[in-house]
């Protein structure tokens, strides 16, 4: 947040938030009332009060740039080191001013708390609230004072251990939510990209194949070569459809509709088509279906593109598996290969797609030829469904 406020575990960004902070952190400091009014009534000499005064405020500045930078990641040895000048003070100031100085061991305990992790701040502060009786008995009076020292110095010390490790779960939290939010992101703009490469790869071979027919049909066939270009307006508009919709997460193709493209694009591209009759695909469950979709979309656009053959087969079967019943697609061609001879982007996000379903897909050549075959989960009846 900006302006006064901010959440915990994040650093101060502007002047106003540190100072808010700075405030809060000063706060505490209130319970030096004890050493400010020694150094105003207490009698000492003018030297005396102006280097309490100096030790004082060296005092203060140490603890508040200790605690301020809490968890700004500096090496344990610094603040051990750092904890020492504190204590080191306290010492001094309670040896030379008295008793009434004795509450500066209390603030060490809270910045070990704050500042140092709970397997080391277990130490010192025990140790500081040790150190602070050794010189509570040494100070004249001093062991008055030691009972109401004591408890402040060790629940102060070990309620901030609680506040560092809170602060350190918020930040955790923090960064953990980040990352899921940059994982959606990226996983959006997958999915995006998967789509628009499936729906932008068949629609555009089907454009170049009628528009490469129409041209070959205008000189003679003028009238088949204006419903060639009728029919590349139509696939045009209902890409422009699939891409809006898939760009708002809509897209979902049927298998019917995808059936009826592909035996429009393996015409187109004089190739000899064989496809499932219309009865085969009853009962079909929608996941499973669009699924396929994409698959039977992916294949048959391969097959017009890379392939070269002349012939090619579509067969949906139901089957019954180990895993239990299955539906599956296989697009089979007499051509050269296939996509190359490796898997490209297209099967990489088709395998996606199906692994998601709790699909599968194998691909391959064939001698000649190329097969690929797809299975989803299905609830379907077992073994039914015929081929072409």
């Amino acid at each position: 947040m900006s302006g006064v406020g901010f959440g915990m575990g994040q650093r101060p960004v502007n002047r106003r938030q540190r100072a808010v902070k700075s405030l809060w952190t000063g706060i505490w400091l209130v319970y030096l009332g004890a050493p400010v009014s020694d150094l105003l009534h207490g009698g000492h000499s003018t030297g005396v009060r102006i280097l309490g005064w100096l030790g004082l405020a060296a005092f203060v500045t140490w603890y508040m740039v200790l605690v301020f930078r809490t968890g700004r990641g500096e090496r344990n040895g610094l603040v051990l080191g750092s904890l020492g000048v504190l204590a080191a003070q306290s010492v001094l100031l309670a040896l030379t001013l008295g008793r009434e100085w004795l509450v500066l061991f209390v603030y060490v305990s809270i910045a070990s708390g704050a500042a140092l992790p709970l397997r080391m701040a277990r130490w010192t502060i025990p140790g500081a609230c040790a150190l602070l009786t050794a010189v509570a008995f040494a100070v004249p009076g001093g062991h008055s004072y030691l009972a109401g020292l004591l408890i402040p110095a060790l629940l102060g010390g070990f309620a901030m251990t609680g506040v560092r490790e809170l602060v350190r779960t918020t930040i955790a939290l923090r960064e953990a939510r980040a990352t899921v939010a940059q994982l959606a992101a990226n996983e959006e703009r997958l999915r995006l990209a998967r789509d628009l490469h499936d729906l932008l790869g068949h629609s555009l071979s089907l454009i170049t194949l009628k528009s490469e027919l129409a041209g070959r049909m205008l000189p003679g066939q003028p009238d088949k070569a204006a419903q060639q270009v009728a029919d590349i307006e139509q696939v045009s508009r209902q890409a422009l459809v699939d891409v809006r919709e898939a760009v708002t997460g809509y897209r979902r193709p049927r298998l019917n509709a995808e059936l009826a493209g592909a035996r429009s694009a393996l015409t187109a591209a004089g190739v000899t088509a064989e496809l499932p009759a219309e009865g085969a695909l009853d009962g079909v469950p929608e996941e499973s279906g669009s699924a396929l979709a994409w698959a039977l979309r992916e294949a048959v656009t391969n097959v017009v593109r890379h392939s070269g053959a002349r012939r090619c087969t579509v067969e949906l079967l139901h089957r019954q598996t180990l895993d239990g019943p299955v539906l599956e697609l296989t697009v089979e061609d007499d051509g050269s290969g296939g996509p190359g001879t490796g898997h490209g982007n297209g099967l990489a996000g088709l395998t996606e797609r199906l692994t998601k379903a709790g699909g599968t897909l194998e691909a391959g050549p064939l001698r000649p030829g190329f097969r690929l075959v797809a299975r989803v989960p299905t609830a379907g009846p077992a073994d039914v469904g015929s081929p072409a």
